[in-house]
């Protein structure tokens, strides 16, 4: 079994214990919103700060397996590999 890592963006390691990354024990391929889940189980402002109420991306949020953007691929669906990274990036605005 090869965990996944998921890296942290710095506006939500507060919600993660400080973190910069979670590693998210994996034995066979999952979808990226498996992984997603299982860094948010027992964190609910994680989780809505990642998905809105029907589940989905927030639009803000980025999410990348392997250098790829899931949107470009098969969304929340993606699959992610044992020993994958996954890094979630969340856009800043500001003026």
């Amino acid at each position: 079994m090869s965990p996944v890592t998921v890296l942290i963006p710095t506006l939500l390691r507060p919600l993660v214990g400080d973190r910069s990354a979670v590693e998210v024990p994996l034995e066979a391929p999952a979808p990226v919103s498996a992984v997603l889940d299982t860094v948010a189980d027992g964190r609910p402002i994680f989780a809505r700060r990642i998905r809105d109420e029907t589940g989905a991306l927030r639009r803000y949020v980025n999410v990348y397996v392997d250098g790829e953007d899931v949107r470009r691929a098969d969304g929340l669906a993606t699959p992610v590999s044992p020993g994958s990274e996954v890094m979630i990036i969340q856009s800043v605005a500001g003026g």
